[in-house]
């Protein structure tokens, strides 16, 4: 199909801005600083469809190393939906990823969709929302502030969790400039660690991985326990992991929407038993 005056090129870091604002605009609640994060892990990884010179498409395909690439931020401005420009970037943005394994979230209603395109159903991701409560006034002993000294054992425990090495991403993911990292440490080392950030409507909790439930539970309360009482709370659970939604429940969560975590290729094994809380929606 050939789409008159229609052009697809890589982002710049401005129109990521742009993208995040469409992102916010669906719903999605995108973290206030997350658009540096979101660059800094593959600045070759961000699409933007034009009209002539408007921008009416977006979409990312992120690769992680050679061997894994995740797919977000597929929106068309709505005036231009059913038209064939969202079809036309979601081509381009695949075919830049080579014969990687691709991952996405996806809303779940659009997963035959998906399917044409060869990605198959893993599980699902729920969010759920409650409100911040002031339990404690110090954190407990096994847990503190992530330092820079801590990122070399922080990338070894991540690389377990996620399917590639994501150094470039994390290093400025956790060092957001509003957001709180938090780390479990015992006398084996690293067990756990959890992230809180701002976002347009209250805060967002990613990751949370944890070795048991128990120190999940202790990460989310110490991760909510450093922002004000009160403030609305996003998490992402992937639905096997039953032992983080028992501690949302528990906490007065609720669930709010679904999303469809598809791959094309054979899901990566990573341990879902210790994935408390998605990283982000958008790369994975």
């Amino acid at each position: 199909m050939t789409l008159a005056g229609y052009t697809i090129r890589p982002m710049t870091r401005s129109d990521l801005d742009l993208a995040i604002a469409w992102a916010a605009a669906e719903g999605w609640n995108p973290g206030l600083d997350d658009a540096d994060s979101f660059y800094s892990a593959d600045p070759t990884g961000f699409w933007m469809g034009w009209l002539d010179d408007q921008p009416i498409a977006c979409l990312s395909t992120v690769k992680y190393g050679d061997r894994f690439g995740f797919v977000g931020f597929y929106i068309v401005v709505p005036q231009y939906r059913g038209q064939g420009y969202g079809w036309a970037i979601w081509q381009a943005g695949l075919a830049s990823l080579g014969d990687r394994l691709i991952g996405l979230d996806g809303v779940v209603a659009q997963q035959e969709n998906y399917r044409r395109s060869g990605f198959e159903l893993a599980y699902c991701n729920q969010r759920y929302s409650g409100l911040s409560r002031r339990l404690q006034s110090e954190l407990p002993a096994a847990i503190r502030r992530l330092e820079p000294a801590d990122f070399p054992t922080l990338l070894a425990y991540d690389r377990q969790l996620f399917p590639e090495d994501r150094h470039s991403f994390l290093e400025k993911w956790l060092t957001q400039p509003r957001a709180i990292a938090l780390g479990y440490f015992a006398s084996q080392g690293l067990q756990g660690y959890g992230q809180i950030r701002p976002s347009q409507a209250g805060y967002r909790i990613g990751p949370l991985f944890a070795d048991q439930p128990e120190i999940a539970q202790q990460l989310f309360l110490a991760l909510q326990s450093q922002i004000p009482e009160s403030q609305p709370i996003f998490w992402d659970i992937p639905t096997v992991n039953t032992a983080a939604i028992a501690i949302a429940t528990e906490q007065g969560f609720t669930s709010m929407f679904d999303t469809a975590r598809m791959y094309r290729g054979a899901a990566p094994d990573i341990s879902l038993n210790r994935l408390y809380g998605v990283t982000s929606l958008e790369l994975g």
